[in-house]
């Protein structure tokens, strides 16, 4: 058992007081649920403090996104990732359209709707229905705005959705979705590997260390098979057993067309490395990262970065799907035509083209979001020899 270092007021912003209490009516909730039950697996804790309905930090009005929030996502950055996107989708959307069919574009977990309003303006041809499958109502409400705002003439192109579309026949785009799902923690020790729960000490949140449960354990026992050695004692990691449920129910929904996955992450040679002996497990609050995932519940994003490699075994011959590809943002973003999108680009006064270089230097630079973030693709039923985002590097010999 270990609590976790407490954080100094100079290092993390003090909420207000009315967000202290939002954060204590969730802190109260979780802990009731561990007094009736026992402790928390760390998954079902960042499923409570993520998504509890009216108190998870996707759940309530919260403002997360861009500089006024906790972080800033690609699309908040200005319209140049949506037009890259818009230039990779445009040969499948027109495969998609022969013989005078229509088809249809699935945003998955859109966040503050600034990306579904730049492609709604950038996608040629349009879909005939933009969905966002979106859990939360705060977010929606958030994403209507947005769009209303700015192309309010294609507001009736969008559909909320509570569930993946049945038969969906068109393109797919799911951008930081992956990180945010539950994922459970786990450590290798001497006496057999445990697993991360939360529990309380003295009515606060603390880490218990257990034994790990068979699903946890048998995972593991699978990765260190593939891996080809045994993690060392006191080695810290976490693995998402919702990943594979998740990817193949969408892709079982899904009959025709492309799905394309952006998140930051590695493959899984690179996930578990020796050295990446505390995990990945990030927290995310006012712009600063760090590592206490009992701070504050409800007031902060709780993230760990994806291994790709799983993703691309959880959707590879999922209801003849196939792996399209897998590359960097940057390599993505360049060979869907970022450079000539810069060289057309006309900016007149200073501060554009600085807010231009910054957005452009954010998106593609390795220290930025360049190679940190990643592109993996899954199609089905159509042509993607030439899809652009894919024809530059190919990594998936890094899988």
């Amino acid at each position: 058992m270990s609590l976790v270092a407490p954080h100094q007021d100079s290092i993390l912003p003090e909420p207000s007081a009315d967000l202290k209490q939002h954060s204590s009516r969730l802190l109260d909730l979780l802990k009731q649920r561990i007094r009736d039950n026992g402790p928390l697996s760390f998954a079902e804790y960042m499923e409570a403090v993520l998504y509890q309905p009216g108190l998870g930090y996707y759940s309530a009005g919260l403002h997360k996104f861009g500089t006024a929030g906790d972080f800033i996502t690609a699309p908040e950055l200005g319209n140049l990732f949506a037009r890259c996107l818009a230039n990779s989708f445009a040969p499948v959307a027109r495969q998609l359209c022969t013989a005078g069919q229509s088809y249809e574009f699935l945003e998955i977990g859109a966040g503050s709707g600034a990306l579904a309003a730049d492609l709604l303006q950038q996608l040629n041809p349009l879909p005939e229905r933009y969905l966002i499958l979106e859990r939360s109502a705060d977010l929606r409400e958030q994403q209507h705005q947005w769009i209303e705002a700015r192309c309010p003439q294609l507001l009736e192109r969008v559909h909320w959705l509570d569930a993946p579309p049945e038969n969906f026949r068109g393109i797919a785009y799911a951008n930081e979705v992956i990180d945010a799902l539950p994922i459970e923690r786990f450590r290798s020790h001497k006496n057999g590997l445990q697993q991360q729960y939360v529990g309380l000490e003295n009515q606060q949140l603390v880490t218990h260390w257990q034994s790990a449960g068979e699903p946890v354990k048998t995972a593991v026992a699978q990765l260190q098979a593939e891996l080809g050695y045994a993690f060392v004692d006191g080695y810290e990691s976490e693995i998402n057993l919702l990943l594979k449920p998740w990817l193949s129910g969408l892709l079982q929904s899904m009959q025709q067309g492309l799905l394309l996955l952006s998140d930051y992450g590695y493959p899984r040679p690179e996930f578990y490395l020796p050295e990446r002996d505390q995990g990945t497990l990030m927290c995310h609050y006012r712009h600063r990262a760090h590592t206490d995932p009992f701070f504050w519940p409800g007031l902060q994003d709780l993230t760990a970065f994806v291994d790709f490699t799983a993703v691309a075994e959880a959707g590879d011959g999922i209801n003849g799907w196939q792996l399209s590809g897998y590359t960097s943002q940057a390599d993505f973003l360049f060979d869907s035509g970022l450079a000539d999108i810069m060289q057309a680009e006309v900016v007149d006064d200073l501060p554009a083209q600085l807010q231009l270089a910054a957005q452009i230097k954010t998106l593609t630079l390795p220290a930025e979001m360049g190679t940190r973030f990643q592109f993996m693709g899954f199609d089905r039923g159509i042509d993607t020899d030439n899809l652009p985002g894919f024809g530059g590097s190919d990594w998936r010999h890094r899988l």
